[in-house]
């Protein structure tokens, strides 16, 4: 019988996150799971190495917590707004550990930590600078055809936690809508919480089997999450919230705006739900989507 790992975000981080670990919290824009930052946040987790393709608010909020001692990025700024002003600060004043990346540079990462690979090539490009500041990008001879690769090392995440919309209770995920490297991170990474939006019966997810990116075997914990996402968004269940990052890009000025945001939105809420709730009904309506449904396809019978 497959094991049942149902539990709370709460019981999720104290088991599978502890002081020291690598962190990957996946997610392309979509799909961020910012509730389980927030939980890892008032879990007082410290010395966090976090990885994560685009960094977003999510990790500018927990470089401002304290919980990280180095970043593994690639694109680093508050998407289509401007800068992580307070991750950016930090690593000026060198008081945070960096390492960049281009995007499919940190893509291939994963790539060779989910294969068991020691690395991952990758046709030259553009991306000269970097391999100038980071170590890890290395340049190979092609045995078949004897031109230069550019090559870099795997990622293994001590953790990877995924947001997806629906999700049974053995760990068997449905995810739709843009998608990032949320099947890859789960695969390289040694533990993987998986936050979702439903929780669904095993029938759900068998009668749609090509929209099951992430099986249950890669699966440590799963966690029921109602708008864990926000203020990124989740399709099908609420928008993004642009204004919430328009907002932040002001707030970030300043770090005791940002100390007391951290202390009325993470510290001063037990869970999502009360978060949620304390965004009011305004934002609820704001963010609200209308359904778009899919034609359904034939699986057949046999």
């Amino acid at each position: 019988m497959p094991r049942d790992k149902l539990c709370s975000l709460s019981e999720a981080i104290a088991e599978f996150v502890h002081d020291g670990d690598c962190v990957y919290a996946a997610g392309f824009t979509h799909l961020i799971p910012f509730a389980a930052a927030h939980e890892i946040i008032r879990q007082g987790r410290r010395n966090l190495v976090l990885a994560r393709a685009t960094p977003d608010l999510i990790y500018e909020q927990m470089v401002a917590a304290g919980c990280a001692r180095k970043l593994i990025f690639s694109y680093m700024g508050n998407p289509g707004v401007g800068s992580l002003r307070i991750v950016r600060a930090e690593i000026e004043a060198g008081n945070l550990e960096w390492e960049e990346y281009s995007h499919f540079g940190m893509i291939s990462r994963l790539h060779a930590g989910a294969a068991g690979l020691p690395f991952m090539p990758m046709n030259p490009t553009a991306a000269g600078d970097l391999e100038r500041v980071n170590p890890n990008y290395r340049r190979l001879q092609d045995p078949y055809t004897g031109r230069e690769v550019v090559v870099v090392p795997p990622l293994n995440p001590d953790v990877a936690i995924v947001h997806v919309q629906r999700a049974d209770r053995h760990g068997n995920a449905h995810i739709w809508g843009i998608l990032g490297e949320q099947k890859e991170a789960a695969f390289a990474a040694r533990h993987v919480i998986l936050t979702a939006e439903e929780i669904v019966d095993e029938a759900v997810i068998r009668s749609d089997p090509n929209r099951t990116l992430i099986p249950e075997f890669v699966v440590d914990a799963v966690c029921h999450v109602p708008y864990c996402a926000h203020p990124s968004y989740t399709q099908g269940y609420y928008d993004r919230d642009n204004a919430f990052y328009l907002a932040w890009d002001q707030l970030s000025e300043s770090r005791a705006a940002v100390q007391a945001w951290l202390d009325e939105w993470v510290f001063g809420v037990k869970d999502r739900q009360e978060y949620w709730q304390k965004l009011g009904e305004e934002t609820h309506r704001r963010l609200a989507v209308k359904p778009r449904w899919s034609t359904p396809i034939n699986y057949g019978d046999y």
